[in-house]
């Protein structure tokens, strides 16, 4: 995990399973109104903080993406695979999508009014947490608002399969919303918010909204 092996192993994962997962997830937000308000608290952070384009980091197929914009907000997608940057962009043709890594996050200094990394974390090994909450916060504007989604729990599991059957291989890591919130502030950030999602689940949510 020390190496850049598990970031290859991502991008060859989330290429082969692009379409199968973008079948999925599509209609994920649906009946789904803690995330759905959420999104809508974080719009109008963006728009309260004097608005501005809106980085969604790992926004996989853009079904995010694309509730941001339907939203009112100036939303682009980012993401590792250009597998799913391709399908983001079939189904999404009026969005702007790029490929790109959250380690060596493509974006000039102070570019984006406020940035999402919708449980898109869930991939990167904790030692290299900090290096990517530290582009988080390069790339943001003084005062931006950002929001991050994860999944809840301790530990990791090896994925070795997923999304209609196909092969993966992927580390997938649960962590505390504590533990996140202390991550942001050691990067920079002020925690302003931290909310947990069905907390008894077999997979519970967590999310925190922060601002550089």
């Amino acid at each position: 995990m020390a190496t850049d092996g598990w970031l290859a192993d991502t991008r060859v994962s989330y290429d082969t399973v692009a379409a199968a997962y973008a079948d999925q997830v599509r209609d994920s937000l649906a009946g789904k109104p803690f995330l759905n308000s959420a999104l809508t608290l974080f719009a109008d952070l963006v728009r309260a903080a004097g608005d501005g384009p809106v980085a969604d980091v790992g926004c996989g197929p853009g079904f995010v993406t694309a509730y941001l914009r339907n939203l009112g907000v100036d939303t682009f997608g980012v993401d590792l695979s250009p597998g799913m940057i391709e399908v983001a962009r079939r189904e999404h043709p009026g969005l702007r999508f790029a490929v790109g890594s959250m380690t060596e996050l493509p974006l000039a200094d102070a570019s984006v009014a406020g940035l999402l990394a919708f449980w898109s974390l869930i991939h990167i090994p904790d030692e290299l947490i900090p290096t990517v909450f530290a582009h988080f916060r390069r790339v943001l504007r003084p005062g931006g608002p950002m929001l991050v989604g994860f999944h809840v729990g301790d530990g990791s599991r090896l994925k070795t399969e997923g999304y209609g059957g196909h092969p993966m291989k992927v580390h997938v890591h649960r962590r505390r919303p504590e533990r996140v919130a202390d991550w942001l502030r050691e990067s920079g950030f002020t925690v302003e918010a931290t909310l947990t999602l069905s907390p008894y689940a077999e997979l519970p949510g967590g999310m925190v909204f922060a601002r550089r």
